[in-house]
């Protein structure tokens, strides 16, 4: 025998109030409903469920020996419920987190350090590709993205603005010189890519033709691209939140117009809802924008 569970509702509260009116005011429905449902479920059971007297409906024998295994279902039902609240709402699990190479190693570690004091519960994987994760095939839960996503089915905030510079090591500064003229750069050793073209698509934006073969060194690696330009490989590009705290890097023509780099944060729609992805999502948005500005030089004594 097999009947529609969904029924059972309807039936619980004839059982409660004791009439068709009395449950469909309970459960915010018509009066004609409640008494389909209450045939509908007579007939799959195949039994009579109530004596009809005048507006009041008595429950048969067997109406009362259901009731009791139907109410046993409805505070089964509550519990899977309240599990899937507490479930929802806990700031424990995992967050899959998906940046570029240079995100990931530069920027995200002291937030995650931060994060994970702040909430011990969530543990994060940290996903470091130049690719674009697929959030729709969950290869990531929360994408931070350097171009805005355009699927209807992603969430997605643009939090930050990074400015882009040209940096040279102090050793080969001291062997080449320093470019003093954007055009200079040319006569430069340049530290770029292989086959991502993005370098190639910048300098044509200022109007400056580059090919491929005028840098020096060339790899898809951005970390190890930045590797080569601190070793003095050459004057390389990278994110002024990455080249204004290392050390052996000077800035090279700062007046450079280099266009910024948006930032977005991306999140599928699906999930949004979950309280530890909303904790990180809400975590990096409001985090990121400090820590990729440009820093301000510090002032100069007697000034």
């Amino acid at each position: 025998m097999s009947f529609d569970w969904s029924l059972m509702r309807s039936f619980l509260a004839v059982m409660e109030h004791g009439s068709l009116l009395g449950a469909a005011r309970a459960l915010r429905s018509s009066q004609p409903t409640i008494g389909r449902h209450v045939s509908a479920l007579e007939r799959q059971l195949g039994v009579a469920l109530f004596e009809r007297t005048g507006r009041s409906l008595l429950p048969t024998a067997a109406a009362r020996t259901i009731a009791q295994h139907a109410q046993g279902m409805g505070r089964g039902a509550e519990a899977i419920a309240a599990a899937v609240v507490r479930a929802g709402s806990r700031l424990e699990g995992t967050v899959r987190l998906s940046a570029s190479q240079i995100a990931a190693n530069y920027l995200l570690p002291g937030l995650i350090a931060r994060l994970r004091i702040l909430e011990p519960g969530i543990q994060i994987e940290l996903v470091a590709t130049n690719g674009l994760s697929n959030l729709l095939r969950r290869e990531a839960d929360i994408a931070v993205r350097m171009v805005q996503p355009r699927q209807a089915s992603l969430l997605a905030r643009r939090v930050a603005t990074v400015p882009i510079g040209a940096y040279a090591a102090g050793e080969y500064l001291r062997r080449r010189g320093a470019p003093r003229f954007p055009a200079d750069l040319l006569a430069h050793d340049l530290v770029g890519f292989d086959t991502d073209d993005s370098l190639l698509r910048g300098f044509a934006s200022q109007g400056v033709v580059v090919e491929r073969r005028q840098f020096a060194v060339r790899t898809d690696d951005h970390v190890v691209a930045w590797h080569a330009v601190c070793a003095g490989a050459g004057i390389g590009f990278n994110a002024c939140y990455v080249g204004s705290y290392e050390p052996r890097v000077q800035r090279v023509l700062p007046e450079l117009p280099i266009a910024p780099l948006p930032m977005w944060l991306a999140v599928h729609r699906e999930i949004r809802g979950s309280a530890r992805i909303r904790r990180v999502f809400d975590f990096l948005a409001a985090s990121l924008p400090q820590q990729v500005a440009e820093p301000r030089p510090a002032p100069q004594h007697g000034t």
